[in-house]
């Protein structure tokens, strides 16, 4: 049989980037997604899981052959007779828990990257893991939101009816639930089809805003591997007519050749669904990602200005400068070079050198350094503060926002540039930075002692996380 399967030419990537980036296309990531390579092999958060599970145990695992991609699902199988079912649950997520602990640990690349991809505003995980959440969170502020028929009524949740107007936010939905020590996320095929019914009948804390959202959305599942038949219920679950009138787009991108059955079936009544399994999870994502970042950095044609020195990646970003470019762009500059001089590359610092105002496409992109940048320098001075309308307030409250989803560490650097230090002076800086953080001193751009200290300090801590 032939199967539907996906050219994937300069025309497929435009069609879909475009989608991407007018938010009518949401993620939804499946386990294919979480490895690590290993001797020519993707090595999976799953497979690890389960063999920490059979280590608790005291199993031997060298005469067990576990199904890729179906490990935990067996693993269960196997010890749900001998042992307490509900204990199996705090098992899993001591496992995931102690993999996350690994000194070692990192987040895979393609979660990075997908996570980086800032025009994604709603994603969806079918694993009960933190790991998208986790990459996303180095970008912007998330909100999670769980569906578990288990969950306490105070734990759910649902998208909030002015999500648009949140730019420093995304939604992600735990489908299958989250990860607790009690039965509240799905750790094998019983619990998997127990979630299903749930949202079929609009049962125990169903997110009906969210899944209305993904209805009118193209859905691009990448790595799901599900079995034939809970594919096929979640493209019909997500989309509001038969499979055979539906008007949004699926794309399945999977590792391995896709169930013939599955794709007989979407030949025939689902042609607006797509496969594509010439690349693998990661290689498409590592392409969707390299293609959306050079359609959204711009040239200096595009900007308007010749002096606009080149933006890096916003994923690689650790300082963010935010300053008033009509009055403060000499101290800005001296201020960079001091964070040069301190140890960081030029692709780590974000620092706009022109003074036009940004357009539309530039503003989002800013948007992306904002939510991916480790700490925001916002420079304040009595010439800045004298404006009642500029875009540098706009990135304030971008970083505002981003910062209501950020605990114990520090995010917002506020640095002085006037001569006198007076942090209470301003009438336009927010009064919870005026109230809470410490600012910095750095009269005509160039920081004293203290404040070189703190920014070598940030550094340090910066590269002590970078460490495998």
């Amino acid at each position: 049989m032939t199967e539907p399967l996906t050219h994937l030419d300069d025309r497929f990537w435009n069609r879909l980037l475009k989608a991407v980036e007018e938010g009518q296309v949401v993620p939804v990531v499946g386990s294919q997604l979480l490895g690590w390579p290993d001797q020519g092999r993707i090595q999976t958060l799953q497979q690890r899981v389960a063999l920490r599970v059979l280590a608790f145990y005291r199993i031997d695992t060298a005469s067990l052959q576990l199904t890729p991609q179906r490990e935990l699902h067996e693993v269960v199988t196997l010890l749900k007779n001998t042992a307490n079912l509900q204990d199996l649950y705090a098992d899993i997520a001591e496992a995931l828990d102690a993999e996350l602990r690994e000194p070692a640990f990192k987040l895979p690349t393609a979660i990075e990257k997908l996570a980086a991809i800032a025009s994604f505003r709603l994603l969806v995980t079918l694993t009960p893991d933190t790991l998208l959440a986790q990459a996303l969170r180095k970008r912007c502020a998330v909100n999670e939101i769980i569906h578990s028929p288990n969950l306490p009524t105070s734990e759910a949740g649902d998208l909030a009816a002015d999500w648009l107007k949140k730019p420093g936010e995304v939604n992600l939905l735990y489908l299958f639930g989250k990860a607790q020590s009690t039965p509240v996320f799905a750790i094998h095929d019983e619990d998997t089809l127990e979630y299903a019914h749930n949202l079929l009948s609009r049962g125990s804390n169903v997110p009906l805003r969210f899944l209305g959202e993904l209805q009118q959305r193209g859905l691009l599942f990448i790595g799901t591997n599900f079995p034939d038949w809970l594919s096929r219920f979640l493209l019909r679950l997500t989309n509001q007519t038969r499979l055979s009138d539906k008007k949004t787009r699926a794309w399945l991108v999977n590792d391995g050749q896709t169930q013939p059955e599955l794709c007989q079936f979407l030949q025939g009544f689902s042609r607006e669904t797509e496969i594509i399994s010439d690349l693998s999870p990661q290689a498409f994502v590592d392409e969707l990602y390299s293609r959306w970042l050079a359609r959204n950095t711009p040239s200096s044609d595009q900007t308007g200005s010749e002096n606009r020195n080149p933006l890096p990646d916003p994923a690689s970003v650790a300082f963010f400068i935010s300053y008033s470019r009509a009055s403060d762009l000499p101290a800005a500059e001296k201020l960079y070079q001091t964070l040069r001089e301190t140890g960081l590359a030029e692709n780590e610092i974000w620092f706009d050198r022109t003074s036009i105002e940004p357009g539309g496409d530039f503003q989002q992109l800013i948007y992306a350094g904002i939510r991916g940048c480790r700490y925001f320098l916002p420079l304040i001075s009595t010439a800045a503060d004298r404006f009642d309308e500029k875009f540098f307030y706009r990135e304030w409250n971008a970083a505002i926002d981003r910062s209501k989803g950020i605990s114990g560490r520090e995010f917002v650097v506020p640095i002085i540039l006037d001569e006198e230090y007076n942090p209470q002076a301003y009438t336009r800086v927010p009064k919870q930075w005026a109230d809470n953080i410490d600012f910095g001193y750095a009269p005509g751009g160039s920081a004293d002692a203290r404040t070189r200290q703190h920014l070598t300090k940030l550094i340090r801590e910066l590269r002590r996380g970078e460490q495998p």
